[in-house]
Formats: C-alpha cells, structure tokens, sequence
C-alpha cells in the first residue's frame, strides 16, 4: 500500500512498535513465547478494533485501515501474526450474528478484554480441501457435542473466544460438499480441560500455533452463528479479510529487507567501496522495489472492493500471491547482501527471513491461488 494512506495512523504505529525493538522479538523468538506486552500495547492503543464498528466500541474503519496497521507493523521489524486474528476474525460474527450475540461479544472485544483470535477451520485430514473436515457438532437438546481434531490453529492458548467450523451433517448427507458446516463460537476459557485439549506444535517460526482435540465439548446451542448448515459461505467472507490483511503484512516485510538492505548496501565497504555501487547488489534491490510497489497496488484494489462489499475473492487471493511473492525475494535479497551477517541473530534479517516465508504456504498455498485464477478466471477445467 502506498505510504500516503492513514499517515496518522501509520506514525502512531511506527512510535508504538519503536517500543518493541529487535532485541524484544530475538528474546521471545528463542524462548518460541507469545508477545503478551505487545498485543497489550497494540489492544491499548486501539489498533486491533479498527474494523469494529464504533456502535461496538470499535473505530468503524474499513479495511484499508487494517491494513495500513498491519503493513506498519511488519515494516518497523515486528508482527502482526501474534494477534491480527483479532482484527479479522470478529467479522463473521459482525456480519451474520445475532444481534444479542454481537452486543455480548463485540464491545469487549473492542477492549480487549475478550480476545477474539482462533480461528479453527484446519485438520490434519482436510488441509486446503475444507468441505472435508469432519470435525462434527452434534446438537444435543440446548448444546452441541463436539468431537474431532483440528490442526494449525494459531493462538489458541492466547484467545478467550474461537470461531469455529464444523460439519453439523455429514458430507455425504449434504446437498452439495460445501453444504452442513457450521460455526459455533467457542468459550476456550471453559472449554479447556472440558471436552478440548490444546497440544502446541514447534514449528520453524515463534507462530503460538496448535493442535486441538475435541472430545465431547459442549457448546451451547445459543453459540450458533448464523443458520446452521450454511457456516462456509460465513467463513468465506473471514478468507478473504484473512487474505488481504496477510498481503498487507507481506507488503510490510517486504519494505523491511529492502530499506535494510538498502542501507547495508551504502554503508559496507569491500573492495574500498561501498557493495552498493555494484550494480550486481543495485539491480536485486531495484527489482524487489518493483515488485513490492507493483504487490501494494493490488492490495489496495482488493482492500477497497473488499469495502465496497463488492466480489473479490480473485483479487484477494491475487493480492496474497503477489505480495507474498515480492517479500519472499526481498527476503531473499536482503540475506544475501548482508551476507554471512544476514545469519547472525543480532541483524533480525533471519527471523524476518524465516517469518515471510510462511506467507507462501499459508493461509493458502500459492498453487491453489493459481488453480483457483485458472479456473475461475480463465476457465481452464477443473483439476480436483
């Protein structure tokens, strides 16, 4: 995104994150902890109700402005992966909770004294292919029964409250694959050791991401958003947020290793000269900004139709690839001119490198964004 946009909010961003230099996320990042004092000062500041409307508490800004947050976020060295949940997630029970639902939940969410930032949608069977989770919500008089198993869920021991996808009718019974899913929000606070087992997963990146275990929970019958057996289309909407929110970051990352490459590349002398001369090291720099600026422009577009409640799940999915894409070799980039310094830990150029690199894979993988261009787009014949 273009640096002119919500300038006010991107200073107060880049003040807030001047709080939580490199040395805070080297510390966390080898004790793989979650960053408590920064998500606090982020709740504090607001930054996280940007999207909830102000009747909630929220400040009622579109999604541009989340993004701008989230862009900020990355570029000063930190991220947003620790709780930008928060900013997306609450969506599919803005858009079609109850109103008593949304009067519960939302204002303290805005707060923070509910987070709001697990998402369960994965399983270690269903992966990608969603409409095969067989995760299952049996409806017992007032409540629900859950049992099943859930994979890659981030956050889960940092958030009070989950938004969960489960089938509600089995795939086989349903009129079509994607039909007999539901969402059910969660109470983890009474849920863990209830029927749900949280199991933290030691992953290449300080992610707080989790396996989840479902035995007999019980979720009352009023936690139901929305109309039972139509959850995917909600979750769809969250996808594309979730998407677009992401690229931002990735849009942020990618301004990252270009400005410290770029001056690493003035400043180191070999040879009795600065490296930057060579146009060797010039000539990646320029590409990466090329293609970070080219990546922010389709972030923008898929951000306002987004907000113009407009069809953008090609646009947001493009968004995600593209900008993925341009921080992944800017990633790339900015290790090699720094060189063997790029490794150490002290330069943050590592962990960034191993934090980008996720955006690749998740929240969907680059190949199915292709497949999905190709044959929505193109109308190339289905391969699955």
């Amino acid at each position: 995104m273009s640096q002119e946009t919500f300038p006010e909010i991107r200073e107060a961003v880049r003040r807030l994150c001047a709080r939580f230099p490199g040395a805070y996320w080297r510390a966390l990042d080898r004790e793989r902890a979650y960053p408590t004092a920064f998500v606090a000062a982020l709740t504090e500041a607001g930054f996280l109700s940007v999207l909830i409307p102000e009747e909630y508490g929220g400040s009622g800004l579109g999604l541009a402005a989340g993004a701008a947050v989230l862009e900020e976020i990355h570029r000063s060295g930190c991220n947003g992966g620790a709780c930008h949940a928060q900013m997306y997630t609450m969506g599919t029970l803005l858009r079609h909770g109850t109103a008593t639902q949304k009067e519960a939940y939302l204002p303290k969410v805005a707060t923070g004294e509910l987070r709001l930032q697990a998402f369960g949608v994965t399983e270690p069977d269903a992966g990608t292919d969603t409409t095969r989770i067989t995760t299952f919500a049996r409806k017992d008089g007032d409540k629900y029964l859950v049992n099943g198993r859930k994979l890659w869920i981030s956050r889960a021991e940092h958030s009070d409250l989950m938004v969960l996808l489960c089938r509600t009718t089995p795939r086989d019974q349903a009129k079509k694959p994607s039909d007999g899913m539901s969402v059910l929000l969660v109470d983890m606070r009474t849920a863990v050791g209830a029927g749900l087992t949280i199991t933290p997963v030691r992953t290449m990146l300080n992610h707080a991401t989790t396996e989840l275990l479902f035995e007999d929970l019980e979720v009352p019958a009023e936690n139901l958003i929305g109309v039972e057996g139509q959850g995917f289309k909600y979750i769809l909407d969250g996808m594309n947020a979730e998407r677009i929110l992401i690229a931002a970051e990735c849009i942020g990352d990618a301004r990252f290793f270009i400005d410290r490459a770029s001056q690493y590349a003035k400043d180191r002398v070999v040879f009795g000269r600065p490296i930057g001369e060579n146009q060797g090291v010039q000539f990646p720099l320029a590409r990466a900004y090329v293609q970070m600026t080219s990546a922010s422009l389709m972030v923008d577009k898929a951000s306002a139709m987004f907000e113009a409640g407009e069809p953008c799940g090609t646009e947001a999915n493009m968004a995600k690839l593209v900008a993925s894409e341009a921080s992944w070799f800017a990633a790339d980039m900015c290790l090699q001119t720094h060189g063997g310094f790029g490794f150490a830990e002290e330069y943050d150029i590592e962990r960034k490198f191993r934090e980008t690199r996720l955006y690749q894979v998740a929240p969907i993988s680059t190949n199915l964004i292709l497949s999905h261009v190709a044959t929505h787009v193109l109308g190339q014949p289905k391969s699955f």
